[in-house]
Order: structure tokens, then sequence, then C-alpha cells
């Protein structure tokens, strides 16, 4: 006799349909959220009822990393004349002027010479890495400063680095990632303040957070800040 079929729940999470997948080797629930799909791990034999409560208990969290996933995937218009620019907190104005041989800002509007969509990104990232230079060096500083570690500062750098927003060498060198200077000032400096707290704990011990708590009270705001909007900061 076949055993009969098990009801295939309908359920969905930010329009995202939940696939169900059981296995008898597992013993915890579990969620899996990846672009565009949202799967529950159960045991074989777990009531629906109870992976139901699972899913909505987890809701909140599947339906934020959707919206950041989907983030990720979008497209930013090419960049052309009048297109916004924002940098630590500005909103300042891309001008596409003809004559000019390099990208210069002029009060709130940053100018270059007119080229393709690729050569003006190109040419906005160069501005981008000028510009964000001695903020971000001044940030670094003034933690290192204030943390009463200046001696132990090195060289402040940037980078494009893919995997992370800065790092800091045993021997005191920061790099920072020159994109931070498309996001809010207070984020930027987060990670500088990060990055400088790095120079009394290289690890990320209970002191070292406790440090970076005495100076920026606030910090877990930036920090997941970074985390759901970082990506969008280096697609020009």
């Amino acid at each position: 006799m076949t055993a009969p079929t098990r009801p295939r729940p309908h359920w969905t999470v930010g329009g995202v349909p939940v696939e169900l997948k059981r296995s008898p080797r597992r013993r915890t629930l579990a969620l899996r959220v990846q672009t565009g799909s949202v799967t529950v791990y159960a045991p074989a034999r777990t009531p629906l009822a109870l992976i139901h409560e699972f899913v909505e208990a987890k809701r909140g969290w599947a339906e934020k990393h959707l919206t950041t996933y989907a983030a990720r995937t979008v497209v930013p218009p090419p960049l052309t004349d009048g297109s916004p620019l924002p940098f630590l907190g500005e909103t300042l104005t891309l001008r596409l002027t003809p004559g000019l041989r390099t990208p210069t800002r002029c009060g709130s509007e940053v100018q270059l010479p007119p080229a393709d969509p690729t050569g003006i990104a190109r040419q906005v990232e160069v501005w981008y890495r000028r510009a964000a230079l001695p903020e971000l060096r001044a940030l670094t500083e003034g933690y290192a400063d204030a943390l009463g570690a200046r001696d132990r500062l090195g060289q402040v750098r940037l980078t494009g680095a893919r995997t992370r927003w800065g790092s800091c060498t045993a021997g005191g060198d920061i790099r920072l990632h020159w994109a931070l200077a498309r996001a809010p000032r207070e984020v930027a400096a987060y990670v500088a303040l990060h990055e400088a707290a790095h120079l009394l704990e290289l690890n990320h011990s209970p002191r070292y957070w406790a440090h970076v708590a005495r100076h920026m009270p606030d910090h877990t705001r930036w920090r997941s800040w970074l985390r759901e909007h970082g990506q969008t900061l280096v697609r020009l």
C-alpha cells in the first residue's frame, strides 16, 4: 500500500515561495535565504505547524536578506551629465565639461571631460580615490589620537579589495576602501575607528570592542548599514 503524500505548504516570504526540504538525518530546523529563493530544512517527522511557526519567527530576518540580495543585483544607471555623486554625506553633481583633462571638484560639482560610459565611470573612480584619501586619512589619524595610539600608526592608504572595507597590519599600516567615500560620513568614520582600534588590539576581543564603543557608542548602527548597503557603494 502506497504511503499518503504529505501536503505541500504554500508559504511565501517577501513574495518568494518557501521550498520545504525534509531529511531523516536532520535534527534541527534551518532556513536558508539566497537571491530570489527561500528554503526551510526540516527533520522528516517535524509537523508542518511547527515548521510554519519557525518560518514565521524568521520572516523579518529572511525578508531583510532578500531585500539586501536584490539590491546587490541591481545595475545602477550609467553615469552621465547631472548624475548625483554621494561623497561622505554630501550629494555632489557630475558635470561633463569639454576641455578638462582631469576630474575636478568645483563647489558642489565634480567636473570631468566627456567620454563613453565606461570612461566616465573610470574617471569618477579616479576622482573618488583622490578626494577620499585626505578625508579618510584624517578620520583615521583622529581616532588614532583619541585612542592614544598615534605613535603606532604607520601609513594610511586606499585599497580596492573586494572582500574587506579596511585592514590593519601588525606594523600599524592601515588600508581603507576608496568606496567608503560614497557612504555616509558616519559609516566611513566607523571603519576608520574599527581599523585604528586594531593599533591597540589586533583582534576582535571584548577589549577591542570596548575601545570602539567608547569612541562610537552607536557603532553597531553604522556596522549594520555597511552590511546592508555596502555592495551598492562599489558599483558606479
